[in-house]
Formats: structure tokens, C-alpha cells, sequence
């Protein structure tokens, strides 16, 4: 009997973000059309903008989302698929309170108007109520989509806010004290509360490129990139590993989600790499290891990059550029990781040489079928459903109806063309699942950009606009017209069905970024206590204290509290999801390296990498955790594993804020110190894979290994003394290798 794992329940157990409810009938209708008007707003505000004001429009956004989240998500795991009375008491008292500063009506205190509620010198007993409410309501949805966690760390913020003025007031974390209706009144009308940044990034950046993702999935752009990466290696002893990096690479594009590209990559290449040779933990971590590179890197990196450039208030664009050298430096760990492994273990030419539908021979008529048309026909794959489609917890689900056995076809179909000169890409691997059999006709690269190149120019195109000064939510609106005009042109037949699936991923685009909205409000709740209580910088200055009463070496205080925040990070993004661990980090964390000296730009970076390096940070690791579950692994062996493909991105981010030289690998040094900069860095990666790795022209003994460590450090913290020093260990370490083989080898 074929067991099969289905990757949605795999993200709804292992995702930072709860999965959504399943509608069904007429609320699956309402959910839809309320979905589709949101979206159609927030493209409206893209190009004819309200003109009170961008708060104005995030009071409308909040308001009109966040009774979404009550409907699309459950308060407990075994409340009804539906909504019920509850959930729907819930979504109408949040469309109330969260449309309640823009109400028309009113008077004496009550609602009155935007400008009204604004011009007041202080809220109304009716406008607390409302704040009140929802304050509580905003909890409620960050608990729906994420967990207890979240909301627990809002509670005790507001608890310092209001009970602070109590402790004794020559402690330095002791504040004068907040009423709740000052509370109310910072979360509910200024800037730095509800509607504040974060917000402001989910409805004008995540939303619109979570509604791209949703366009490029229905566009068939997800099997692309998987076919693609198939047919870029095809026959190598490291076509599998190969393979999973650059998947997910380009999955992560559609996901934008890092444990759901990890069961997306899984689904389909974790049978390669199986057949290929890798143990589970190995393949397990290189699966988790390349959904989170997807989000570490450009074009379109995780949210919390939106918020970056919002912080240092620079364009998104000057991101994407500090980007760049850290995400080769971690694919070069990888590919490194990967080389070693396949020596290692051995690993077999996996036979990548498959066709899409089109190219494939039909069976013979007269041959015995030998499987169902739903299991796979060698058995050494059959443990898991292939679907490629990237998941997104908040997306409008789909339920296939299971094969008829009468209407199977006796062939593969036959791709889909156009009449004219744009033939219609329907994938390969992706759509007929890998069945590690051979065939007769190579699955070519050239035959899979033909039919799918279109689905790189829309990534093309955000990058080109935003080097034209473009601004980004401008230049991804764009972006999604050129991907939603190349998926008609296979519909151009039935402009109906185009229409359909156009509305489709606007509703999705919206559900999908959901947890997000909800997120980013609750993150409102924080900075806007840590700025009215004065707690971040009490906590920066503790921080930076607690390093010096370790070393007095200014150095040394540096290296302390960049390894003390480093922990922090990855413990506080253990808890909560990634975007409110950047946030709640940068507003504690940002000022005691800034106060260090590091530049503002290195500070957001590295804060921003290792809290989405906690995805595969043990002892949590949900990427991990989920890429355990499809391939069976051990959990704690596979963390490991995704640790050791990780490792460059753990210790990189270290690099650049610890000298000078580190910002040339954010691209902030002249040309000449970038090249030599990323050179050396490149060594140390090397270095790094030879430790983790245990291989070099051939097994590695301990001995060398332990030079390397020394060796892979001194190279990172890019200062010639240690660049000098370190080479020397690296040296030391590839004589003290090359004599054992020589030795190992006169002894065989």
C-alpha cells in the first residue's frame, strides 16, 4: 500500500504560520470576493493614492483584513471548517473597531471622521473602547495565524508599559509610568502604534508581492523553475544536490515562505536525491539549507527586507544590492557542502535525463499497466505526493478529486501549444512526478526555456524597474501585469478561464499575507512601547554592559556583543516568526551595535540574517523539522545537517560588522577592496567546507579539520594580521592533509 505525505499538512505542522481553514460553499464565495475587492484596493493605492494620507489607508486596510483573519483561520485545531458564530461575532466587531477612526457619522466624542479623530488632544471614552478592542482583537489574530508566543511577548511589553512607573525609579529599565488610555492612544492614533512601519510595509510592499507569487504560481511558473533546475545538470555525480539548490532558490521567488519551499523542494527532489545516494539527514538538511537561501536572497528576499529600507529610509533596491556577495558566499558554501557530500557517500549518476509530457513515448497498448495512475512506478519513490506547487498557508486551498480509472489516459498528454510563435510550458518532472524511470527522449535545457522563458522576465523586469528609480511596489505591479499577460497567452482561446485565475491569485495574494498583516500589527503593539518607555535603548546600553564587564578591549567589546546579539537573535526568532524577530531586534539590538560604531546598513543586515536563520537553528529548526518529515529522518540529525550547509550564513554576517572591510561584502567599498574582500571571504567559506565537509581531493583526517577551524575564522574577520595568520593555519592544514593521504596511501 503506498503511503503518501501531502505537503500542505507538512507546513500546517512545521510553519512559523498556522495553515488556513479550508472553506467550503458560500463562505469559501465570500472569503473570494471580499479577498478580490481587497486587492483591487491596494492596486488602487499604488497608482491613485487616498489623498488624507498613507494612515488613512492603512486604517482601511487593517480594517477590511483583519475580519479575513477570523474567517480564513481556526481558534483551535479542531474548531469546525467553517466559520462559526464566534468567528463571525469576531470578524464583524474588528470590521467595526478597525474602520472606526474613518467612520462618517458621529459626534461628541464618538467616531466623527478621520480628521475629527485625529484633531482630538485626547481620546474619547468611545475611542478607547474601540483601541481597546482592538488591541485585543489583534492579539487574537497574531495567536490564529502564529501561536501563543507572539502574543504573550505583546502582553508583557504592555504589562511594562503600564506597571513600569512601579519599580523603583533608580533602576535603569524604570519609566514613569502609562495609563491605558495612553496606551490606546499611542497604539490607536500615532504613527508608531498600529499604523506604523510594519504595517505600512505589509499593505504597500508584502501584499503586492505575495499577490506576484500568487500570479506566478498560476502561470505555471513554479514547475518551470523545478524542470529548469532539472534540466540544467541533468547527468552528474552532483546533478541531485545541484539540483535542490537551485530549486529552491528559484521556488522561494513563488513561496517567499522558507519552510514551505523546503516541503515544495522536498516533494518533488527528495526522491533524486534518494536514488542518488544521500542519507535522509543529509538530504533532509540540504532541502532545509535550500529553502531558506530563497529568502536570503535576491530579487525577492524575505519582508523583513521591505522594512529595512523603510528603516534606514533607502530604496529597496540598495537591499538587494547589499545582498548580493553574502548570497554567493552562501551558495558557494553549498555547492562546496554538496561537492563533498557526493564524494563522500558516493553518491550516483542519478540519470537526470527526463522529458516533459510531450516528448515522451506512449506505453505499449498491449503491456500490463503496472501502477495506479497515483502511484509512482518504481516503489523506491513512493513515500511521497510530488506536488511542486509552492505551498502558501494563507492560499485559497484546492481539493483534487481522486483519479477515475476510466477516464486515464493511455498516454502522457501531449504538451500544450499555441497556434502562433508561444509555445505553452506545462512542465516536465513537475507534472508527471518523478518516477526515477528512464525514457527515451532527455528532458533539455533548451526545450524548457522555449517553452517557459517568460517566467524569468517578469523577475527581470522588477530588477531593471527598481535600477530605474522606480519605486518597488510600483515596479511589482508591473511585474505581475507582464507574468498575468503571459499566462493568457495559453488562454487566449478562453479569456474566461485567464480571468478566473487572474482573480484567483488576487485572493490568494491577500489570504497569503494574512499571518503577515496580522505580524506586522502586532509588532506595532512593541515598538510602540519600546519607544515610549525608552526600553530599547535601557536594553542596548545593559547589552553592551554586560560585554564590558567581560573584556575592556574595545575589540573585544565589538566581537562580545556581536556574538551576544547574534544568540539573541536566533533565540528570540525561535519563538516568534521572522518578521517580528527583525523588528523587535532592531529596535533593541540595532542601537547598541550602532553605538558600537557599526554602520546602520551592516546593523540591519545582520540582524536581518540571523533571524531568518532561525528557521534552522536548533533546537526548533521548522524548516528542518519539516524537511525531516519528508524525508524520515532523524529531526536532531537532520538539524545538524541543515547546520553545516548553513554555516557560511551564520558567520558571514559576523564578518561584516566586525571591520571596516566587512561592508565591502555589502557592496559599500570601493571596487578594489570588494574584490579582495570577497576573495578572502570565498577562501574562508572553503575552509568552512572543509570542516564541516571532511573532504579535499579526499577524506580528511581530524587533524587538518581542526587547522581549518582557526584557519576559516582568522579569514573572516577580514583584517590583514588575521587574513595572514589565518592563511598560515590553512596552509599548515593542507601540508599536514597532503602528507596523511601520501602516508594512507603508501600503506594501502
Amino acid at each position: 500500500m503506498t503511503s503518501t505525505i501531502d505537503p500542505t499538512e507538512v507546513v500546517g505542522a512545521h510553519d512559523e504560520e498556522r495553515p488556513a481553514r479550508k472553506l467550503t460553499g458560500r463562505w469559501d464565495l465570500g472569503v473570494w470576493a471580499a479577498s478580490v475587492a481587497i486587492a483591487v484596493l491596494v492596486l488602487k493605492q499604488v497608482f491613485w493614492p487616498f489623498p488624507e494620507g498613507s494612515q488613512f489607508y492603512l486604517v482601511i486596510f487593517l480594517g477590511l483584513t483583519l475580519p479575513l483573519v477570523f474567517l480564513c483561520y481556526r481558534p483551535t485545531s479542531k474548531s469546525p471548517r467553517n466559520p462559526g458564530v464566534v468567528d463571525w461575532v469576531y470578524a464583524t466587531i474588528a470590521l467595526f473597531v478597525g474602520l472606526y477612526p474613518v467612520l462618517p457619522f458621529g459626534g461628541n466624542g464618538f467616531a466623527g471622521g478621520y480628521d475629527a479623530f485625529l484633531d482630538r488632544a485626547e481620546l474619547s471614552t468611545p475611542d478607547i473602547i474601540a483601541g481597546g478592542l482592538l488591541l485585543l482583537l489583534i492579539l487574537e489574530a497574531t495567536r490564529r495565524t502564529t501561536g501563543w508566543v507572539l502574543p504573550i511577548v505583546c502582553l508583557g511589553f504592555l504589562a511594562f508599559a503600564y506597571y513600569g512607573g512601579f519599580l523603583p525609579q533608580n533602576w535603569d529599565f524604570a519609566h514613569a509610568g502609562i495609563d491605558f488610555g495612553q496606551i490606546v492612544n499611542a497604539l490607536y492614533n500615532e504613527q508608531s502604534g498600529f499604523y506604523g512601519i510594519p504595517l505600512n510595509v505589509a499593505a504597500t510592499y508584502i501584499v503586492l508581492f505575495t499577490i506576484y507569487g500568487a500570479v506566478l504560481n498560476t502561470s505555471g511558473a513554479g514547475g518551470f523553475f523545478v524542470d529548469f533546475s532539472f534540466a540544467l545538470f541533468r547527468r552528474s555525480r552532483t546533478a541531485a544536490g545541484r539540483t535542490a539548490a537551485t530549486s529552491g532558490f528559484l521556488l522561494g521567488t513563488v513561496s517567499g515562505s522558507g519552510t514551505a519551499t523546503t516541503v515544495s523542494l522536498g516533494a518533488i527532489t527528495w526522491p533524486v536525491l534518494r536514488k542518488a545516494g544521500y542519507p535522509k539527514e543529509n538530504a533532509g538538511g540540504l532541502l532545509a539549507a535550500s529553502g531558506i537561501g530563497a529568502i536570503l536572497s535576491p530579487p525577492t528576499l524575505g519582508a523583513a527586507a521591505f522594512i529595512i529600507a523603510e528603516y534606514l529610509q533607502t530604496s529597496y533596491l540598495s537591499v538587494l544590492v547589499w545582498a548580493i556577495v553574502p548570497t554567493l558566499l552562501y551558495y558557494l558554501g553549498i555547492g562546496l557542502a554538496v561537492e563533498a557530500d557526493a564524494r563522500r557517500f558516493h553518491v550516483n549518476d542519478t540519470g537526470l535525463d527526463l522529458a516533459p509530457p510531450a516528448e515522451i513515448e506512449p506505453p505499449d497498448p498491449s503491456a500490463e499497466p503496472t501502477s495506479s495512475a497515483t502511484e509512482p512506478a518504481n516503489p523506491a519513490t513512493e513515500p511521497i505526493n510530488r506536488s511542486t506547487e509552492p505551498i502558501n498557508p494563507g492560499a485559497k486551498p484546492t481539493n483534487p478529486e481522486p483519479p477515475n480509472p476510466e477516464n486515464a489516459p493511455s498516454a502522457a498528454p501531449a504538451l500544450p501549444r499555441g497556434d502562433g510563435p508561444w509555445p505553452v510550458y506545462r512542465g516536465g518532472v513537475s507534472e508527471r512526478g518523478l518516477q526515477g524511470v528512464a525514457v527515451d527522449k532527455p528532458l533539455r535545457l533548451w526545450t524548457v526555456l522555449r517553452h517557459g522563458w517568460f517566467h524569468f522576465a517578469s523577475l527581470g523586469i522588477i530588477v531593471v524597474f527598481l535600477a530605474m528609480d522606480i519605486p518597488p511596489f510600483t515596479a511589482v505591479v508591473y511585474a505581475t501585469g507582464v507574468a498575468a499577460l503571459f499566462a493568457l497567452i495559453p488562454r487566449r482561446h478562453n479569456v474566461s478561464a485567464w480571468v478566473r485565475d487572474l482573480a484567483d491569485s488576487l485572493a490568494e495574494g491577500i489570504r497569503g499575507a494574512l499571518p503577515v498583516i496580522a505580524v506586522c500589527a502586532a509588532a506595532g503593539i512593541i515598538t510602540s512601547t519600546i519607544t515610549k518607555t525608552g526600553l530599547g535603548l535601557a536594553l542596548a546600553d545593559a547589552l553592551v554592559d554586560a560585554a564590558k564587564a567581560l573584556a575592556s578591549d574595545p575589540t573585544a567589546v565589538l566581537v562580545l556583543t556581536v556574538v551576544f546579539a547574534a544568540v539573541a537573535v536566533c533565540v528570540l526568532g525561535l519563538a516568534v516568526p521572522v518578521t517580528a524577530s527583525f523588528i523587535i531586534s532592531w529596535v533593541i539590538l540595532g542601537p547598541a551595535l550602532i553605538n558600537l560604531g557599526v554602520a546602520p546598513a551592516e546593523t540591519a543586515m545582520f540582524i536581518f540574517y540571523y533571524a531568518v536563520l532561525s528557521e534552522v537553528t536548533p533546537p526548533t529548526a521548522l524548516a528542518a523539522v519539516a524537511a525531516a518529515a519528508i524525508t524520515g529522518g532523524s529531526v536532531m540529525g537532520t538539524m545538524w545537517q541543515t547546520w553545516k550547509y548553513t554555516l557560511p550564513a551564520f558567520l558571514v554576517p559576523i564578518a561584516f560588522v566586525l571591520t571596516d572591510n566587512g561592508a565591502a561584502l555589502l557592496l559599500q567599498r570601493p571596487v578594489g577592496t570588494v574584490l579582495w574582500v570577497v576573495a578572502v571571504s570565498a577562501v574562508g567559506i572553503g575552509a568552512l567546507a572543509v570542516v564541516t565537509g571532511g573532504w579535499l581531493f579526499g577524506p580528511v583526517r581530524l587533524p587538518a579539520r581542526l587547522l581549518c577551524v582557526p584557519a576559516a575564522l582568522l579569514l573572516l574577520y577580514l583584517h590583514p594580521v588575521s587574513i595572514g595568520i589565518g592563511l598560515g593555519f590553512l596552509a599548515i592544514a593542507l601540508v599536514v592533509h597532503l602528507l596523511t593521504r601520501v602516508k594512507e596511501k603508501a600503506h594501502a
